[in-house]
């Protein structure tokens, strides 16, 4: 993958981790909220820091090192020089990836044409949030994903997506369970190659083939139910 690596997302969850408290008064609040149920926040949050040290340490500039060795980053209300350490880390951090995305946008228009229909559908449409149900492979050169939609964008059922003339895939057959987190496309010349970014477990994976195919194994309850209606 060039765009969405797992590179690319490890520093997204420190961004994402790097939210601080509007005003004393909400750190406060909150501090206290958690002591009413009987939990230390300020541990909790040196927990959630021991978790992802590692990435902090290495997408932070060393300004943050202090911050995070004696655990200030997420036990005190920010001071006024964390506080503007975060805010310019995170504007530098909002436009490359911005820039990145623009450059993805433009490396799939600029291919959209050549790819095949339901290939286009696949990405337009998007599969964040899909959960594997099983890898087939029924022959030599084809590969078979069902997938579960009902918690992602679109679909919102089961589907079954067949790549066909596969020249190349690296996805493990015992791959139940997997999220679908992000995919890009790329042209070949007899077709396409699709890079997924997985979770559980966190992979980068490989498919080439010259055709997919798209179905739904089930209906969304909406169409269920006007199919119903219109049978009364």
């Amino acid at each position: 993958m060039k765009y969405f690596t797992k590179d690319w997302y490890d520093e997204m969850q420190v961004s994402g981790f790097l939210v601080l408290h509007d005003s004393e008064k909400d750190w406060e609040e909150e501090v206290e909220y958690y002591r009413k149920e009987g939990k230390d926040l300020r541990e909790l949050n040196l927990r959630n820091l021991a978790d992802m040290r590692e990435s902090l340490l290495r997408y932070l500039p060393e300004t943050f090192y202090p911050y995070i060795h004696d655990g200030t980053l997420v036990t005190e209300y920010p001071t006024p020089e964390l506080r503007t350490l975060v805010n310019r880390w995170e504007r530098n951090y909002e436009r490359r990836m911005e820039e990145l995305d623009n450059r993805y946008k433009q490396h799939f228009e600029s291919i959209k044409a050549e790819l095949p229909p339901a290939a286009v559908e696949l990405m337009e449409n998007g599969l964040h949030d899909a959960v594997v149900l099983s890898v087939e492979k029924p022959s030599e050169d084809q590969l078979v994903l069902t997938l579960d939609c009902s918690g992602g964008f679109h679909y919102f059922t089961d589907i079954r997506v067949t790549f066909e003339e596969v020249t190349y895939s690296d996805i493990p057959l015992d791959f139940k369970g997997a999220w679908w987190l992000y995919d890009e496309i790329y042209k070949t010349d007899d077709g396409f190659e699709l890079h997924t970014l997985f979770d559980s477990p966190m992979i980068e994976t490989v498919i080439r083939a010259r055709n997919v195919k798209i179905e739904l194994l089930k209906l969304p309850l909406m169409r269920r139910l006007k199919k119903w209606l219109r049978k009364r």
